[in-house]
């Protein structure tokens, strides 16, 4: 593996990715080792201007527009990702699998479609390693109470998380040596520990 690898955080909502990613950037600022980090949808300028209109509550878009606005805001990012691929670390809070969970298991898009364009969008770039967090209802609804502003996807109901987070664990199957399963309904400080620990032995 890349001692300079692509990490990404994936899971549903309230499942503690974006939290777990904050905490290793915090740990490279402290060590002073290079990176990069990013969203998805977001990251660059043009990325986050169409994540603004993606997670609006007043959009509704139907499911192929939203796929295609997901992969736009990717297109935005690929330039970014590629100045830094294999230069410095790259750390990402969703990225391709998000996009399979969520519009293919969650909203049923054409799995063939979604892999066309991640290939055509990609090219040669590849994630070296995937934290996936899980998180139960309970956990799930009562953080997302304690979220100051909700978006569109903070909306769905329980099934649709459901099928979200069945898809990923279904994405982690088949990718078991480059995938670590985080269950975010256990201590939040054990899983910080868990984590930058995979962490330090992914940059070695």
């Amino acid at each position: 593996m890349s001692k300079k690898p692509i990490v990404v955080f994936e899971g549903i909502e309230g499942s503690g990715k974006s939290h777990h990613i904050n905490k290793v950037s915090q740990y490279l600022d402290k060590k002073k080792i290079k990176y990069i980090k990013i969203r998805e949808p977001g990251g660059s300028l043009n990325s986050e201007k169409i994540r603004r209109l993606i997670l609006n509550k007043k959009s509704t878009f139907n499911v192929n527009t939203d796929l295609l606005l997901y992969m736009a805001a990717r297109s935005e990012n690929i330039n970014l990702i590629k100045k830094s691929y294999k230069k410095k670390i790259i750390l990402i809070d969703r990225f391709v699998d998000s996009t399979i969970a969520y519009q293919h298991y969650g909203m049923g898009v054409d799995l063939k479609i979604i892999n066309i364009i991640n290939r055509f969008l990609l090219k040669n770039i590849k994630v070296n390693f995937t934290f996936l967090n899980v998180v139960n209802k309970k956990n799930l609804f009562q953080r997302l109470k304690k979220r100051k502003s909700l978006n569109r996807y903070d909306q769905f109901d329980i099934n649709f998380y459901n099928k979200v987070q069945r898809g990923f664990l279904k994405i982690s199957k088949l990718n078991k040596k480059s995938y670590k399963i985080i269950d975010s309904n256990l201590d939040i400080k054990k899983n910080e520990d868990l984590i930058i620990n995979k962490f330090k032995k992914l940059i070695k």
